[in-house]
């Protein structure tokens, strides 16, 4: 049994994880907080985003950057970079025809077989230089156009800015309040039938599933997005999440192609403890021939967005596909890593890559 000191440092650890902060703020909050993990991450998200995106063309100040991430003396000239950001250079959404699309938003479009994703965590716990971090996703989606967007990690306030820019897109997210994930579907190409939120009884960091039912030119498919439990003691929670994950794939309709994406922070063992992927159910990056450059989505050697003093590479952002068993089948055709370009700001978009994928039918 653990003693009371025990699990009190185990939740400061995991909410210090979760947030990107250290022992100390994240020992204020859960004691504020009575030690409840929930109650403790929504405080802390809603104490200082309302300034975030209050004015989304000049530049940061200093002191709206320091909230949530503590920066060494190796930090400090790239701090002072992060504040001569550029941001009219990105790609503005709201523009009625994006430089990289010659597609309106709101006119039918062509069924030419492919369907395009971008699933990406984006790190929308860490303010600084969060605005501009947000217009470098919405370059992102110019520039790739993907019919669907799986997103983690997002917050009220980086949403309002997505429902703003991304106007092409359908949205909808899988909670309202401290951070949560969210479906954009491009509205030319895939009409939403339903959606529903289906929640994880026992996580202890906000986390649930989020589904959505829709048509892709007569094709029906059934679209799921995730944030798995992060940290590594926390296996037994993550797995018990994904085991729900593979239900509900398997729970859809056989003629429904399914397709799931998301930050799992999955180990390949503790895929192997829940039995392995469904019957049916292929991980794309393994199916198109596991290319080791494609297989690291957190990189700790190569995106330095968290200043840490070590390296960690891992494949946590995962894409399942289950393909419908009657008409025509769709199959992985491509996939690549995004957002490893740094910004005029000296971050990237976020700590963790992009997965862009097509499919084909």
């Amino acid at each position: 049994m653990e003693s009371l000191e025990e699990t009190r440092t185990r939740f400061c650890e995991q909410f210090a994880t979760v947030t990107g902060s250290d022992s100390a703020v994240a020992q204020c909050f859960l004691a504020e907080n009575d030690w409840d993990m929930e109650r403790a991450l929504n405080s802390f998200f809603e104490a200082d985003m309302e300034s975030v995106f209050d004015v989304e063309d000049t530049e940061e100040e200093p002191n709206k950057l320091s909230g949530k991430r503590k920066e060494t003396e190796e930090d400090a000239p790239e701090a002072k970079r992060k504040m001569n950001c550029k941001p009219a250079e990105c790609i503005d959404l709201t523009e009625d025809e994006p430089t990289c699309s010659d597609s309106k938003p709101g006119r039918e479009e062509e069924d030419d077989g492919k369907l395009s994703l971008i699933s990406w965590n984006v790190d929308g716990l860490d303010t600084l230089n969060l605005s501009e971090r947000a217009r470098g996703l919405c370059s992102y989606l110019a520039l790739y156009t993907p019919d669907v967007v799986f997103l983690q990690e997002l917050n009220p306030q980086y949403l309002q800015y997505l429902k703003k820019r991304a106007v092409s897109y359908h949205i909808v997210e899988g909670n309202e309040e401290g951070y949560f994930i969210a479906l954009m579907m491009k509205k030319s190409r895939v009409k939403l039938q339903s959606s529903e939120t289906i929640p994880y009884l026992t996580t202890q960091m906000m986390r649930n599933l989020l589904c959505a039912r829709v048509s892709f030119f007569g094709r029906e498919l059934c679209l799921m997005t995730s944030h798995l439990e992060s940290c590594k003691d926390q296996a037994a929670e993550r797995m018990k999440q994904l085991k729900v994950v593979f239900q509900r794939m398997k729970e859809e309709p056989e003629n429904t192609t399914v397709i799931f994406g998301g930050d799992t922070n999955l180990r390949d063992s503790e895929v192997k403890q829940v039995g392995g992927l469904p019957p049916g159910v292929i991980d794309v990056w393994e199916e198109l021939g596991k290319q080791e450059h494609l297989r690291y989505t957190w990189d700790t050697k190569t995106n330095s967005n968290k200043g840490v003093p070590y390296i960690s590479r891992c494949r946590f952002d995962r894409i399942y596909l289950r393909p419908g068993n009657t008409g025509v089948k769709m199959s992985p055709e491509h996939m690549a890593l995004v957002g490893m370009e740094k910004l005029d700001c000296g971050q990237y978009t976020s700590d963790h890559w992009g997965i862009y994928c097509s499919f084909k039918t």
